[in-house]
């Protein structure tokens, strides 16, 4: 992807302190860019380079070095966290909706519960001061959909049959994903080694991708289970 002469790029040092949220990755750090040059640097070799070609929401990615300094920054981290929300929300629901589909009586209650949970989290997640901050703002989602799946687990629940192992996998990658990059690995093992490709951003980025495909290899079969099981009798 990296095919244009960029900038000078900047050591962790001479970074801006917003940006100076990684102390193991030293070098590969992007001058403060206009817009036009944020867009730039989609073509050139710097340390965001993988994250933004392996992210969802890349605009935080992309801009995260514009000339607007901390407060474009914090905008930016704000849409991002808004992006995993509603991504754990949205993919939850029909989860849920699956699940409790023979407990209409219940199934509206756990659906606004964890939509309320979701937007609590949310809030937690955009105040929070650091990186495993955000993370256990999040965890409060993940706890509600253990027990969803505990339910499921135990027969207390409906689906499809194989739907929950592609759950459990999804919620154990991204935790995998999570865990990574909080403890900042491997770059911890070997500050400036991992600087522009292998890094534990880029890592949970490629984790945060299979959690996704798992939910969605077990959706599809779970809304066409729903679409055709009839519950029992009460």
């Amino acid at each position: 992807m990296a095919f244009l002469a960029g900038p000078r790029l900047l050591d962790w040092a001479s970074s801006p302190p917003h940006l100076q949220f990684n102390k193991f990755v030293l070098t590969g750090y992007r001058p403060a860019s206009s817009g036009s040059g944020c867009l730039r640097s989609l073509f050139y070799l710097h340390n965001e380079l993988g994250n933004i070609y392996t992210h969802g929401s890349v605009l935080y990615h992309l801009f995260m070095c514009h000339q607007g300094g901390s407060p474009v920054y914090t905008r930016l981290l704000a849409l991002d966290m808004c992006g995993v929300c509603l991504v754990n929300t949205l993919g939850a629901l029909p989860i849920i909706h699956c699940t409790l589909a023979c407990r209409p009586w219940l199934r509206p209650a756990a659906l606004v519960g964890y939509t309320m949970l979701s937007g609590v989290a949310g809030w937690r997640a955009l105040t929070a001061p650091s990186t495993s901050a955000r993370l256990r703002a999040f965890g409060w989602q993940a706890g509600a959909r253990l027990l969803v799946f505990g339910a499921r687990g135990v027969g207390l629940g409906s689906g499809a049959p194989g739907s929950l192992p592609c759950y459990l996998r999804m919620d154990a990658l991204a935790l995998l994903g999570g865990l990574v990059n909080v403890a900042r690995l491997p770059e911890r093992w070997g500050p400036g080694r991992f600087d522009y490709w292998g890094n534990s951003h880029q890592i949970m980025h490629l984790l945060s991708v299979g959690s996704i495909l798992q939910l969605h290899a077990g959706v599809v079969p779970d809304l066409l289970w729903a679409a055709h099981h009839a519950c029992p009798p009460d």
